[in-house]
């Protein structure tokens, strides 16, 4: 992960003569990775990068310096906090392949949802909501997450969910029941989301020993978090539809019994 660049040092440039490898003063080392001598100071304060060698007063960073700034760029620019960073950099100062931790981080954390987002007007919004659509449902909608409002412009971060929602509102059921019932599926969706994290906690996770975690146990921890994947969904999706077969029935049920009470 940690390539050499490939340029000559110079004395004015701060190369050290001798061999060693190219070294630079601070002020070369930020300008040439890119980043301002203040950030590179903040991340030797947060252990990203580690000190300097020391001539007197004069502190010279080596190419491993600069290697080191490029990854975390290249991190930060892949979504990573600085402190995920610094505990990925710890992980390969311990001997193990970043490419095998990024891996299991990558599984863990990638987006379940494949659903697209839209985004349209508050005009627009409301016109697909006649005289149901107001500040309340608006700030409702919001705060379960339903909606992001910049200005006046408003993402729904589904469009299927949208899609749906639109079609139970024309079928005759008010948005706020709509909304109701959303709080209550969410409920329901975060505790068994928490039922299935803990199993693989407990099961997956818990078993490996942290004495004796290898790169090769994370790779296998990797490909197991990605074959749990679609099974927990169809698990999900196939549990819900079985429950509305026995609540359709249910209620139909009740329903002819109205119709054939004399």
């Amino acid at each position: 992960m940690l390539a050499a660049v490939s340029e000559q040092p110079t004395e004015e440039q701060g190369g050290h003569p001798g061999g060693g490898g190219r070294e630079y003063r601070i002020g070369e080392l930020a300008k040439t990775a890119g980043v301002p001598v203040r950030t590179l100071r903040y991340y030797q304060e947060r252990k990203l990068l580690p000190p300097p060698r020391r001539e007197g007063r004069i502190g010279l960073y080596s190419e491993d310096h600069l290697a080191r700034l490029r990854m975390i760029g290249n991190l930060l620019d892949r979504g990573h906090t600085l402190e995920g960073i610094r505990e990925l950099l710890s992980a390969w100062e311990q001997g193990r392949d970043i490419g095998t931790v990024l891996g299991v981080e990558k599984a863990v954390t990638t987006p379940w949802s494949n659903e697209v987002p839209v985004t349209m007007t508050l005009a627009e919004l409301a016109a697909l909501f006649p005289g149901e659509v107001g500040p309340e449902s608006v700030e409702r909608a919001v705060a379960l997450g339903h909606i992001e409002v910049d200005g006046d412009r408003v993402t729904h971060w589904s469009r299927r969910q949208l899609d749906a929602t639109i079609t139970l509102v024309r079928a005759g059921v008010p948005l706020d029941a709509v909304l109701a019932a959303g709080l209550e599926l969410q409920r329901s969706m975060d505790d068994l989301a928490a039922m299935f994290v803990e199993l693989i906690a407990t099961h997956v996770v818990g078993r490996l020993d942290d004495r004796d975690i290898g790169d090769r146990h994370l790779g296998e921890l990797t490909e197991t978090l990605a074959r749990l994947r679609p099974g927990a969904q169809v698990t999900v999706e196939a549990g819900f539809a079985r429950a509305m077969d026995r609540q359709v029935r249910v209620a139909l049920d009740r329903l002819l019994g109205r119709l054939t009470t004399p």
